[in-house]
């Protein structure tokens, strides 16, 4: 198994740990921000984000003048999420209570809404839990102004969107224009795996956010230290390579292709029974709790629960796991759709999830069942079981294509798990002010940089999520493309598509941090000059200045305090990284790099050539950025690039140049005539 991402912490305990009034350090983050009438809390699976939504709901009850608090989760399962909590034994103020009538996520359907809207003309009722879709339902009955004073608090935000089709987003939108009401927007991935934003531009900046990292939380942890993000590339069925990666000894929770996928078998039962034949042998299914016991191959009974089978089994095997309380309760759980968005299994250690997920929205939620904190448990993993992609197969660009995205969603989570680069410009610096591990200042005094690029700074994470998510940029992790056309091409795209009010200098200015960031969490982090390993290469580039103006001393030593980006082996002065260094690095250059030793050479050339036909088209942009390169391939090698190279960048070369002489031979025409 070829893991693409690998990350340790330090086990500091920090995000685990009770304040005064029983908060944990994101929840107390979160309650920082409590006056904010619109907040958006970004935050992982598992950081409490739940009991976050308590406190800041009671405090709005008590000390606000809100008068109702309405919670609206995906679906019923999470509802057990918001269940009474008596806070007040760990030091908070009030107690969170709901009343039996007013849990919506409990019994059938019938009958919700009128519940919903009589809720809310009830004189003293205060809590209400629901799915969206009752919270939807409700609201075509009612105006926005009837949520006047009433706080609307959206878990799993994502489920919203901007489109128009989106009843959750044009709700969201109705209420901001329409009534007084707060709204409290939370996720554990703000980002969809489609192009439709979440919110639009003019609605997201009313928001406050407050964001805790995936690294921030994990980093936090007591027992948890190191996260695997791999992948197993089989061929022929899926279950004749199970074996590969199943341990049986491993908390697992095991996610099968949808039915309609290329890996699916299309019998969704019988890959359940086959399933179970690579765990163990002689299955007994429990007849009161539908929970099966088999012998593990070195003699240990387990338990699997089977949530594919949707028979009247389904609700008690459901029921059982709600009951869990011990390691021991279960050892593997076989699922489809289900044990993924708001499933709690703390001592699960591994996801294995079989087939492409074309949404990182569900990668990053199904990573989260493995990353609870729990004892006993020190290394949490997921593992992708993907077909590899053959040459000779018809669907072979299918194939590929889907590898893309399963490339993408390691770059993106790479990216996620890494510890956070903060931007601040000395403009907008107090005083004597202590700045975070982590802080790049921008230089800004003489030009001091929009409220605009200050909210584009706060959100890169959302740009580069949608820079990786485009398939250009997945395929520059496979096809070895200058850096130039990621950097100088698509991501400024992105940044004026998110942003439209930057101008191009503060578009620049905004590329330019997303591209620090890239280097400075693609090298390891910011290294202090007292920490650099010893005999570490200290790297000045060419003419670099002090800020007084002199010459860098490249013989200077570092100095505790200092901070250093490595590149490639080199360590470099954050001062002297310039922007020119930094467009030059391949962000992606590590992904291709560990594909290289995944596949036999073979086999990486025929994925490379399906991936340059999927993108044979040049755009105008790209031809500019090519040129260059052109130029210098025939300095070098005397002969222009060939369109049969086995070399793949040389062919690319050839498909530009050809482009552009046909846009010229265009040009040409139309002057003729």
């Amino acid at each position: 198994m070829v893991d693409l991402v690998r990350v340790e912490y330090a086990q500091t305990g920090k995000s685990s740990s009770l304040n005064p009034m029983g908060m944990r350090e994101m929840q107390a983050r979160a309650y920082e921000a409590r006056y904010a009438q619109y907040l958006l809390l970004k935050a992982p699976p598992a950081s409490g984000k739940s009991r976050a939504l308590m406190f800041l709901g009671l405090d709005k009850l008590k000390n606000q003048g809100i008068k109702k608090v309405i919670v609206s989760v995906p679906e019923t399962s999470i509802g057990s999420s918001f269940k009474d909590v008596k806070l007040t034994n760990d030091g908070f103020f009030s107690d969170w209570h709901v009343e039996d009538r007013n849990n919506l996520c409990v019994g059938g359907e019938s009958g919700k809404v009128n519940a919903f809207i009589a809720f809310l003309r009830h004189p003293t009722d205060e809590i209400l839990v629901c799915t969206h879709a009752t919270l939807r339902f409700a609201y075509e009955k009612l105006t926005p102004s009837d949520f006047n004073d009433t706080l609307v608090a959206i878990d799993e935000f994502h489920h919203v969107s901007a489109g128009e089709e989106s009843k959750l987003g044009q709700l969201i939108d109705g209420l901001i224009k329409g009534s007084n009401a707060h709204i409290v927007a939370m996720t554990g991935s703000y980002f969809r795996g489609d192009a439709v934003p979440i919110l639009l531009p003019e609605d997201e900046a009313l928001f406050k956010q407050v964001t805790y990292s995936y690294y921030e939380q994990l980093n936090g942890y007591q027992y948890l230290k190191s996260l695997g993000i791999g992948y197993h590339f089989y061929k022929g069925r899926y279950l004749e390579a199970l074996h590969e990666v199943l341990d049986p000894n491993k908390k697992t929770i095991i996610h099968i292709p949808n039915v309609n996928a290329i890996e699916s078998t299309k019998d969704k039962y019988r890959e359940v029974d086959d399933i179970l034949g690579v765990i163990g042998t002689d299955p007994v299914k429990n007849s009161q709790t539908g929970i099966i016991t088999i012998t593990a191959p070195n003699g240990k009974i387990l338990k699997v629960a089977d949530l594919v089978d949707d028979n009247e089994m389904r609700p008690e095997v459901q029921k059982y796991l709600r009951g869990v309380e011990s390691a021991d309760d279960i050892d593997i759980i076989i699922a489809l759709g289900m044990a993924k968005e708001g499933f709690d299994w703390p001592w699960c250690e591994h996801v294995l999830t079989i087939g492409y997920r074309s949404s990182m929205t569900e990668i990053v939620q199904i990573i989260g069942r493995a990353t609870r904190d729990c004892k006993g448990k020190s290394h949490a993993q997921f593992t992708n079981l993907i077909a590899q992609p053959d040459a000779e197969d018809g669907d072979v660009k299918v194939s590929v294509n889907n590898m893309l995205k399963a490339i993408t969603v390691s770059l993106l989570m790479e990216n996620v798990l890494a510890p956070n680069i903060n931007f601040r410009p000395r403009s907008r610096l107090l005083p004597d002010e202590q700045l975070p591990p982590g802080t790049v200042i921008i230089e800004d005094v003489t030009a001091p940089v929009s409220d605009s690029v200050l909210q584009a700074l706060d959100n890169l994470d959302n740009i580069r999520a949608a820079l990786i998510q485009k398939p250009e940029v997945a395929a520059a992790a496979v096809v070895q493309t200058p850096p130039e056309v990621i950097n100088e091409y698509e991501l400024p795209k992105i940044i004026e598509t998110m942003y439209p009010d930057l101008t191009p200098a503060e578009v620049n200015t905004v590329k330019e941090a997303i591209l620090t960031q890239m280097v400075v969490q693609n090298g390891g982090g910011l290294f202090e000059g007292g920490d650099l390993p010893p005999g570490a290469e200290i790297f000045v580039p060419p003419g670099t200045k002090t800020h007084t103006g002199d010459p860098v001393d490249v013989n200077s030593l570092p100095k505790a305090g200092q901070q250093f980006v490595k590149m490639g082996n080199k360590f470099i002065n954050i001062e002297h990284l310039n922007i020119d260094l930094i467009g030059q690095v391949n962000p992606f250059q590590g992904a291709y790099e560990i594909l290289s030793k995944a596949f036999t050479a073979e086999m990486l050339k025929s994925i490379q050539e399906v991936v340059v036909g999927m993108r044979a088209t040049v755009t105008d942009e790209e031809a500019v950025i090519f040129w260059p390169k052109i130029e210098e391939f025939f300095r070098e090698h005397g002969k222009e690039p060939s369109i049969t190279s086995s070399n793949l960048l040389e062919k690319r070369y050839a498909e530009v140049l050809a482009f552009m002489r046909r846009k010229k031979q265009e040009g040409m025409s139309k002057n003729g005539d």
